[in-house]
């Protein structure tokens, strides 16, 4: 049976890990204070870059030389930025964590960002931007992000080319160092780990290492509304977005609002079956995609909608999405019992799985202690979504409004928009 251990280093760092007796493999999510909503406004692209240079050298080992080190103890390791976090990921053989455990570290404490590396990391950071021509969905969801929440949280993890370009090595160093601090940071293992050996190895490996790190505060909230952006193709991308519950509450525990959202959009877009599929694709034929999901966060919550289709069906397409979307908040759109089955089923059998993988769980348990100070077993996760039942949902639902709208659409010409 797995367990799960919490503690704070002499650092400052919070270190969860969920020892999983039936695995061999183990994993490790460090997050680190170092998001994009840290870029300053001209220089939008540190996060970006530091995805890229992370894996280029660190401590005494150059790029090779770091990476040769990994591949010898058969590690793998990714980097993300997100909004407020930037995160280090690696899984391995349980036996070979000590010998990955200091590889880490000097991807955090000591980066070798080294002068030859900027510009090729520059140039795949501009390409990223560049190839959203080809992308319109993402180009779409990112103008709709940007339009619907405050600065910072509405930035793209890409950056801008401006940003880019305007960027110095000492710029990439000084920040990187400047906010990578061990307060404010989790890092959390899970799989075939000793939680006592992996926190003695870690009170060694970061010594000196202080400091932290506060969140920057959000701006006021846009105007939203409908935007369109031209695009001369044979395909319209329509993205909806709604505000929708954090996924803490007041007292800063898993918020039972977030819970019942979840289930609301899992009728909604769970699956062939669910209600955006059935009405907009397989009834009336509009669009060959259309799908949406919901994002919390602490203190924020969002929905966001989607329909691909053509420009002879867009209309039609934007307004049978609305439709549905506003329709299972009153009577006739009631959940019934098979679709609440259906809903508590999937949601059930995502959180099943997720317990088979090391690399997954130790990313749950990080995001969990950043959000609520604590992280939560899977049986927990399983007992709230058991406890939920069809008339909470549905009572949620009655109560539950969709507030001020952000729609863009992206195609050869604009829709009309909802009064």
């Amino acid at each position: 049976m797995s367990h799960i251990t919490t503690r704070t280093l002499d650092s400052g760092l919070s270190l969860v890990v969920e020892r999983m007796p039936q695995l061999k493999s183990a994993a490790l999510a460090w997050i680190l204070p170092c998001g994009c909503a840290h870029d300053p406004l001209d220089k939008q692209g540190l996060s970006a870059m530091w995805s890229e240079l992370l894996l280029r050298g660190a401590g005494s080992l150059d790029s090779r030389a770091h990476a040769d080190a990994l591949d010898r103890l058969g590690a793998g390791r990714s980097t993300n930025s997100g909004a407020f976090t930037f995160s280090i990921t690696s899984s391995m053989i349980g036996e070979r964590l000590g010998g990955v455990l200091p590889l880490l570290v000097d991807m955090v404490r000591a980066p070798r960002i080294a002068e030859d590396a900027i510009e090729p990391a520059r140039d795949l950071c501009i390409q990223a931007i560049e190839s959203l021509q080809d992308d319109p969905q993402e180009r779409a969801v990112l103008e709709a992000r940007r339009r619907h929440f405050p600065d910072p949280l509405g930035r793209s993890g890409l950056g801008t080319i401006d940003g880019l370009n305007a960027l110095t090595r000492d710029d990439l160093h000084d920040r990187w160092h400047a906010l990578a601090k061990p307060k404010g940071s989790i890092l959390a293992a899970a799989g075939d780990v000793d939680a006592a050996k992996l926190a003695d190895a870690l009170e060694s490996l970061l010594s000196g290492w202080t400091g932290a790190t506060s969140e920057p505060k959000p701006g006021p909230t846009p105007a939203r509304g409908y935007a369109h952006t031209n695009d001369p193709s044979n395909q319209v991308q329509i993205i909806v977005v709604h505000d929708a519950p954090p996924e803490t509450d007041a007292r800063g525990n898993p918020n039972r609002a977030a819970l019942l959202e979840k289930f609301a959009i899992a009728v909604l877009s769970g699956g062939m079956s669910s209600r955006l599929f059935t009405h907009v694709r397989e009834r009336k034929g509009l669009c060959y995609s259309v799908s949406a999901g919901y994002r919390g966060d602490r203190d924020f919550g969002a929905v966001t909608a989607y329909v691909g289709t053509t420009p002879d069906k867009a209309q039609d397409s934007l307004d049978t999405l609305l439709e549905q979307l506003r329709e299972i908040n009153t009577p006739n759109g009631a959940i019934t019992p098979e679709e609440f089955q259906r809903a508590s089923i999937g949601m059930k059998s995502g959180i099943v799985f997720s317990g088979e993988s090391s690399a997954a769980r130790a990313s749950a348990l990080a995001i969990d202690q950043r959000r609520f100070a604590r992280s939560r077993s899977l049986d927990e996760i399983l007992a709230m979504v058991n406890s939920v039942t069809l008339d909470e949902v549905n009572a949620y639902l009655t109560t539950r409004t969709l507030g001020t709208l952000t729609i863009q659409t992206l195609g050869p010409k604009p829709l009309t928009p909802p009064q």
